[in-house]
Formats: structure tokens, C-alpha cells, sequence
């Protein structure tokens, strides 16, 4: 596994990885012999990485280094040259916090309300508060206000999202006439608002008003599962991939996703729904959290055999049905159990699928902001 991979072969593949790019770039100049040299050099860092001998992959590495650096021209603006290093070793701090270390996370949806909030929208009747309004409740509660018209009568065709820097998601709405773009994910826009393809408008009618919360953000740990075993109660995030329930319901072109929900069962432990209870090996957990969504207060609704008005899920979807953890597996669930698609219906989640555990919400500031419980 990845996380276990020791500290000097890491950075032995970083040194490897910026040496074949210099290569590439500068082939074209570099004299055949120094070309012949850092081509032997970074042979043998591989097969020093290949030996996993840490003092054979140091003394290629630092004879990496040296062949690099006396292939550089000599640097007349020092000061210049120190400040832009000092830059991109910030860079690479930070790349390497968010590869290692911390993420950050987008709640996609509602499953694990209340504990964490999605992203929901609420149809209105009345146009958008003024921009001060506006401005406060985007910075402090995630909060965006918006009102969407029809420039002439026209047809939805199709909706396609885009999102730029990681954050800002749009959803463009490509109709027979015009076209439409309006900072809202299309998932929600369709669900909330009903912005459907076939959906007719009128000139100055409303396609969409209201406003959408966009979900909590939340710093995932990648390191604490390197040092110790996820638990039970844990909020964790996984990969989708090979999950074939939820791997064939997404959009190829996006690939396998990222799912938070909280770890219910351990491997080889026994699982059984009797609502509004869990019991793990025909106990009900002590765990708190497990407690306080039973507990049917504070927004909690209880554990559950189906969706709300819907059918039994495919696993525990019934008071008397039970599954076993398999090894190597965990049994994922939302808080919001009636309103959660998780191993009830999709099954387990593979130990290799786990990507870090849920620690803080850093925004939006509202009740739940700070150390995720």
C-alpha cells in the first residue's frame, strides 16, 4: 500500500520524476556525454530504488544532484534565482501536505446530515436579497442566492457542469435558442429546481430562483490510517473504485469518486437493523455516535431497512436480516439513514479503498465548524 511506502523511496521517486523531465527539457543542449551520464544515474537510482538499500538510493541521488547541478549555466541574479526557489518550495510544501497529509473535501450530499450538510437547494418565490446580504451568507454560511430568466421562449436541451479551480461548480444550460450559465451544480439544479431537458419557458419566466448551500468543506487526514486501523464510528472517505453499484452509475469520463460516511462495521463483525437500533454481533454500540443517531433527537431519524416510502435495501432491508463483514472490508452508512445510499446497497468497502478520515469542517462557519465528531 502506498502509505506504507518508506519515506526515502518517496523521495527517491520525486528525485526520479524531476530528473527525467530536466532530461526532456534540456536534451537539446546538453553535451552527448552529460546526456550518457544522467541517463546511467537515473538507471542506477532505480535500481537502487529496486533494492530498497537506503544508503544505495542516497548515494544515487546525491550523484544525481551533483550531474544535474554542474549541467545548470551559472546564475548571475542570485537574489532572483533565491526568490523564485523559496517559491517553489512552497509549492511543493503544499503539494506534498495535500498528497500526504491533509485534502480538502466537498459533502456532495445529504447522507450524513445532520452531522454534515450537502449541498441543498431551496426554491423560492422571492427574487434574491440585496448584494450585502448576499455577500454575508455566501462567506458564512456557504450560502448562494441566485434568480435565473428566460431571455426568449425556448426549450432545455441538455446541462452540463463545469467546475474550475476545484471549488467553483457551474452548470451551463444549453437550450434551442440561448444558453444559460449559473453557479449551481447540475445534479441539485435538476433535482430542486427541476431544470429538466424538454422543460419549455416563456420569455421572463423563471428557470430557476432560490438559493443553494453548498455544502461543508472538510479537511480529510491521509496520515492517520498509515499509524493505526480505522474504527468503528470513524467518518471516513473511500474511493468508489471497483464498487461495481456505484462504478456503473457514474459518468466515465469522471472516473471512480470520493464518498464520506461513517465506518459501522468492523471485518468479521455481524450487522442487524431492527429501526430505529443498529446492533453490531447482537450488541447495540456504545459509541456516541452510533447512540446519537439512534436516539431520534436533534435532527436524527433513526437507522433504517429502505429509503424513506421506498423499498428494503439490498442488504440489512429487513429487521431480521443480518450480514457479515468479509476481512479486508468495511460496512459504510450515513447519519441520515433514511436518505443515504451506502453498503446497505452498494455492500462493502475495501480496506485498499480507504482514502483518510473526516477531521475538520473549515467552512462554511456555522454550528458545525471544527473537529468533525
Amino acid at each position: 500500500m502506498f502509505f506504507f511506502t518508506p519515506h526515502y523511496i518517496k523521495e527517491a521517486k520525486q528525485y526520479l520524476h524531476g530528473a527525467k523531465k530536466f532530461l526532456a527539457y534540456k536534451r537539446d543542449i546538453l553535451s552527448e556525454s552529460r546526456t550518457h551520464e544522467i541517463t546511467s544515474l537515473i538507471a542506477e537510482l532505480r535500481s537502487a530504488m529496486g533494492s530498497r538499500n537506503r544508503e544505495a538510493v542516497a548515494k544515487a541521488i546525491a550523484a544525481l544532484d551533483d550531474s544535474i547541478g554542474k549541467s545548470l549555466p551559472p546564475q548571475k541574479q542570485g537574489a532572483l534565482r533565491e526568490n523564485i526557489e523559496v517559491f517553489l518550495v512552497a509549492i511543493v510544501i503544499a503539494a506534498g501536505v495535500k498528497a500526504f497529509l491533509v485534502q480538502p473535501f466537498r459533502i456532495p450530499t445529504g447522507s450524513m446530515q445532520p452531522t454534515l450538510y450537502g449541498i441543498v437547494g431551496f426554491p423560492t418565490d422571492a427574487p434574491p436579497p440585496n448584494l450585502a446580504v448576499r455577500a454575508f451568507d455566501f462567506f458564512i454560511r456557504g450560502r448562494h442566492h441566485f434568480e435565473l430568466r428566460a431571455k426568449e421562449s425556448d426549450v432545455v436541451v441538455t446541462l452540463n457542469e463545469r467546475t474550475y479551480l476545484n471549488f467553483f461548480t457551474f452548470t451551463e444550460i444549453a437550450c434551442r435558442h440561448s444558453s444559460y450559465s449559473v453557479f449551481v451544480p447540475r445534479d441539485p439544479l435538476m433535482r430542486y429546481f427541476r431544470v429538466l431537458p424538454g422543460r419549455e419557458y416563456s420569455t421572463g419566466e423563471v428557470i430557476a430562483r432560490g438559493h443553494m448551500d453548498t455544502g461543508d468543506q472538510v479537511f480529510v487526514d491521509k496520515s492517520a490510517y498509515n499509524f493505526a486501523k480505522p474504527k468503528a464510528g470513524d467518518v471516513f472517505v473511500f474511493k468508489t473504485t471497483g464498487i461495481q453499484e456505484i462504478e456503473s452509475g457514474l459518468d466515465p469520463a469522471m472516473g471512480s469518486q470520493h464518498y464520506i460516511k461513517r465506518l459501522a462495521g468492523m471485518p468479521g463483525q455481524t450487522l442487524r437493523i431492527n429501526p430505529p437500533a443498529l446492533t453490531v454481533d447482537g450488541k447495540i454500540p456504545e459509541q456516541l455516535v452510533f447512540q446519537r443517531v439512534m436516539s431520534m433527537k436533534d435532527g436524527y431519524q433513526g437507522y433504517s431497512n429502505g429509503g424513506r416510502g421506498g423499498p428494503a435495501f439490498r442488504y440489512l432491508g429487513s429487521p431480521e436480516a443480518t450480514f457479515t463483514v468479509p476481512v479486508n472490508s468495511y460496512f459504510a452508512l450515513g447519519d441520515n439513514s433514511y436518505h443515504s445510499r451506502d453498503s446497505r446497497d452498494w455492500g462493502i468497502v475495501p480496506e485498499a479503498n480507504v482514502a483518510g478520515r473526516g477531521l475538520f469542517v473549515y467552512w462554511p462557519f456555522s454550528e458545525r465548524w471544527g473537529f468533525i465528531r
